[in-house]
């Protein structure tokens, strides 16, 4: 009895830490899987962040020609209060007396305001080789393009040379040394910088973009991660947004058809008028 008692407690015994190691097995076992279970996990989660990485797009916008001709009008309107409070009533003669030179030189003076915009390219960063010109009087604009992407530091700086250079500047000389020719070059010109001063009153209150212009003259893109296309901008419209923009047209001059003939024409004209 004794020793079947011992053997019973025994057993007993044995049962227990069997038991007991079973249990540390599986605890054992169960935190492997915990932590493997967790690897994965923060392995899965690591990936998903890696596919989510948003990527850069450009975000096309379009100049809205209607509301630029708008601006247009109030900068000519403001032009002319300037001509007027410059010389007074007699506004007119001066006018008069300069009409034929101004003529002349309104073309030449809006291309010197493109190579300005250039200028302000390449001093700023850009290649010359990615800078092209161009002439849609049929849209009415004249136009220099930069064919890369540039900073912000670079757009804002050549959209204001030609405004500052040969519109402010010119403007103030033109006072002080009483030459009503260059004041009214210089007027003439303001007058054509709306949609300069409409894209760099925008283009200064947004962050962490690069700027492009593409095949388009009127249009740009803004290169980001940021989404833009909620973007409400005046004078400026929303297109699309793209992966790649089309800047294969690397032709340095670009002059329309319709521009031709409207040269032509304007030139035929003043000179009609001239000998008249």
């Amino acid at each position: 009895m004794k020793e079947n008692k011992s053997n019973t407690k025994k057993s007993n015994k044995s049962n227990t830490k069997n038991a007991k190691d079973t249990k540390k097995k599986t605890t054992k076992k169960k935190t492997v899987e915990k932590k493997i279970t967790e690897k994965k996990t923060t392995k899965k989660k690591s990936t998903e962040k890696k596919t989510t990485v948003v990527r850069k797009k450009y975000y096309l916008f379009k100049m809205n020609t209607l509301v630029l001709n708008g601006f247009s009008i109030i900068l000519i309107l403001l032009s002319c209060l300037i001509f007027y409070l410059i010389y007074g009533n007699n506004s007119m003669n001066v006018l008069t007396i300069n009409l034929d030179a101004v003529i002349i030189l309104y073309l030449p003076y809006l291309v010197f305001h493109e190579l300005l915009h250039s200028l302000a390219y390449v001093i700023y960063g850009a290649d010359f080789k990615n800078i092209t010109y161009g002439a849609h009087l049929e849209k009415g604009i004249l136009c220099c393009l930069c064919k890369q992407n540039i900073n912000k530091k670079n757009i804002l700086h050549s959209l204001l040379y030609p405004f500052v250079f040969i519109g402010v500047l010119t403007l103030i000389l033109g006072i002080v040394i009483n030459n009503p020719l260059v004041v009214i070059l210089s007027l003439t010109n303001i007058t054509g910088c709306s949609g300069d001063l409409v894209m760099f009153y925008h283009l200064r209150k947004l962050d962490d973009f690069e700027f492009s212009e593409y095949n388009d003259p009127i249009a740009f893109g803004l290169y980001t991660k940021k989404d833009f296309s909620t973007l409400k901008m005046f004078g400026l419209d929303y297109v699309d947004k793209k992966t790649k923009l089309e800047r294969d047209d690397l032709r340095k001059v670009v002059i329309s058809k319709p521009s031709i003939i409207i040269l032509i024409a304007f030139y035929l004209l003043m000179i009609i008028t001239m000998v008249a």
